[in-house]
């Protein structure tokens, strides 16, 4: 893979700027007191506290990873606020950050992307089960300014410990888990060890999950959907074909000493799901991956750390219809990424590096909507911060070049971004802190939306893409605000305040017309505006015995606009309660969504969306210090869940109430 010229130089200037930027900050090294506790890790390379990002990050922890409802990627992260599910069904479930979706939020992998094709149609599942992270971090904005285009919405990351950074404290440790629930008769159970004082470390880690079709509170198929589409009233108490079957096994090993660590991993996925929109359709998926990460300490030109990644991935699902093989799709691909990253020394922080990928895709079958294509990338970023203690500032660029070539189209074109953004923030006190964000970011498009042509069964369309397309470009302002809870201060807030403008914006419309008996959709290029409100904040309220009860307050709202009409699928704004009591051997909540219609600002083929209001109630009990039982009710009152994100959602209803159980061993 070669960069071109404009690319290479572009790359080289970044660099020498950024050397030069670093090469005056002589300031001492803070002291351990100065770290930060909770640090995110995606984005920028450098350690940064989430209460001091200029944009919104969400962790979710290994702890909560456990003791969450067995659910896709997507449906896992839906409650975040800003974040939403595709939800088409259980097995296919991607993340929607901020009204956008598909291939403007880039789903990675410890930092490298998952080589899938979860981005090409709603009805493909993302390869990755929650349950193996380590922890899951979500990015918005500027943090994901290192990802390039791809990330023009966001990034989620799931962050495994496969390669382990370093060895056990007592030479092993381990998590099992195991969780049941009643709604759709699932079962799940998870393992995983690391073993080694160093310098090798060895890990192992199995994952397995089942269901079968799930209990709903209402028929599957609404009334308005059945008459539209001249077929008999649902009288359904199941949603039909959205059982699951899944299951992962992995292992790796690092050598691990006082240079950093180096190491090695494997992963196989096979997944067999129902797409529950068609009783007679599933998918059947396959991927294996190899990934090799390491980090080596040094003292260079400013830089005293290099990352370096590098992976490859073998994917391929057949859509099973009537029992027999029907479409295939394969995606074959490798990427590398590398980094000098300057953390934690004096006021300057900062990161250069390189990246590259290459992805073969096919598709095989009568609904191969796609042709075959071959997609390379390279790209260079650095990005900096200077943090002066009561202000500071951060910025940072990325410049690609993307190459789609199809010899079934004779298409060849290479596509030159530039992604850049740059920020100030301020700290009034030593609990409180606010920052500004301008953000452009620029995509290429994607091989779907520049060659499609034909029927896809999945989702009941014909889709025509357009090969003139030109690059889509982004800007993005954001406003910052967090409140800390410290000794001072029992109230904690984080919110944030964006809007967006896209020129060229690459949206999917109905042209009227209709062909192999579906209608059909055609990719267009407009103009777009969105704008957003996301607010999670948190109170002490007082303490019973030994529980402190505190309330969790999330609320999100987006509005998205094009030249032709709303954007399609917006999500509409929800507001999450939750009443919280920890301490002791006890952690329990209660919970209360409630979820806005969505009836109005609709595209022309979108149809109204109710809104609705559900509860959950949570507890654990540790057993002992390394051992914890949970239970939960999920929509303890059985209503009806539609969400107006998901392109299915007249023929697919959210499970009814729920009981669900577990137990979590620590080792």
């Amino acid at each position: 893979m070669s960069f071109p010229k404009s690319t290479l130089l572009a790359g080289l200037s970044l660099i020498a700027l950024a050397t030069a930027g670093v090469a005056r900050a002589d300031d001492p090294t803070p002291t351990a007191d100065d770290k930060p506790t909770e640090v995110v890790i995606t984005g920028s390379g450098y350690r940064i506290s989430k209460d001091a990002l200029m944009s919104h990050v969400d962790i979710l922890t290994r702890d909560q990873i456990d003791q969450k409802p067995a659910a896709g990627l997507g449906d896992m992260l839906a409650y975040l606020p800003g974040i939403r599910s595709s939800s088409f069904a259980p097995g296919a479930s991607r993340p929607m950050i901020r009204g956008l979706d598909g291939f403007r939020v880039l789903v990675l992998n410890n930092g490298m992307g998952v080589v899938d094709v979860s981005a090409l149609s709603p009805d493909h599942a993302v390869p990755s089960s929650p349950t193996e992270a380590k922890r899951i971090e979500v990015l918005r904005g500027p943090s994901a300014l290192a990802y390039g285009g791809n990330a023009i919405g966001g990034i989620v990351n799931v962050i495994d410990d496969r390669i382990p950074a370093t060895a056990p404290e007592k030479g092993y440790e381990g998590t099992a888990t195991l969780q049941a629930s009643s709604v759709d008769q699932g079962l799940q159970g998870a393992f995983d060890i690391k073993a080694g004082k160093g310098p090798w470390v060895f890990t192992f880690d199995a994952f397995k999950h089942k269901t079968s079709d799930y209990s709903i509170p209402v028929p599957a198929e609404t009334l308005a959907y059945t008459e539209a589409n001249g077929l008999p009233a649902d009288t359904s108490d199941k949603q039909h074909n959205s059982f699951q079957d899944m299951k992962n096994v992995g292992a790796g090993v690092s050598y691990v000493g006082d240079f950093g660590f180096v190491g090695l991993s494997y992963k196989k996925t096979d997944y067999l799901y129902g797409t529950a929109i068609d009783s007679d359709v599933s998918i059947d998926l396959h991927q294996t991956r190899w990934d090799a990460r390491g980090s080596f300490n040094l003292n260079w030109a400013g830089f005293n750390r290099l990352d370096a990644s590098a992976g490859y991935s073998d994917y391929d699902h057949a859509e099973i219809e009537g029992g027999a093989p029907g479409t295939q799709f394969l995606s074959k691909g490798s990427e590398f990424r590398t980094a000098l990253v300057r953390d934690g020394q004096g006021k300057w922080s900062g990161t250069v590096g390189l990246s590259g990928l290459k992805r073969d895709f096919e598709a095989i079958g009568e609904e191969a909507f796609v042709p075959s294509t071959t997609t390379k990338q390279a790209g260079v970023f650095a990005q900096y911060r200077y943090d002066d203690g009561p202000w500071g500032l951060e910025g940072g660029a990325r410049v690609d070049d993307t190459k789609l070539t199809s010899a079934a189209t004779a298409y060849d074109k290479d596509f030159n971004t530039l992604s850049a953004s740059l920020g100030g923030f301020y700290r009034p006190s030593d609990h409180s802190f606010v920052g500004l964000s301008l953000t452009r970011s620029e995509r290429a498009p994607s091989d779907v939306e520049l060659l499609a042509d034909g029927p896809h069964g999945g989702t009941g369309q014909f889709i025509i893409g357009d090969p003139a397309f030109r690059t889509e470009i982004g800007y993005s302002l954001e406003l910052t605000g967090h409140v800390v809870v410290d000794h001072d201060n029992r109230f904690a807030i984080d919110a944030h305040v964006y809007t967006s403008h896209f020129d060229n914006f690459i949206d999917l419309r109905p042209t009227g017309a209709v062909q192999d008996d579906l209608p059909v959709f055609q990719y267009v290029q407009t103009n777009a505006d969105l704008y957003g409100v996301e607010i999670e904040a948190n109170t002490k309220l007082f303490a019973l015995g030994s529980q402190a009860i505190a309330l969790d307050v999330a609320y999100d709202y987006v509005h998205g606009q094009t030249s032709i009409g709303p954007i399609v699928r917006i999500p509409p704004q929800a507001l999450t309660l939750k009443l919280e009591s920890k301490g002791g051997k006890w952690d329990s909540y209660f919970e209360v969504r409630g979820v806005d219609a969505r009836k109005e600002r609709l595209a022309a083929f979108e149809t109204p969306t109710d809104g609705y209001v559900t509860a959950n109630i949570f507890t654990s009990y540790k057993i002992r210090p390394d051992t914890s039982l949970f239970a939960e009710v999920r929509n303890i009152g059985d209503v009806e869940m539609r969400e107006a994100t998901s392109s299915t959602k007249d023929a697919v209803v959210d499970p009814g109430r729920n009981l669900r159980m577990g137990l979590v061993y620590n080792f």
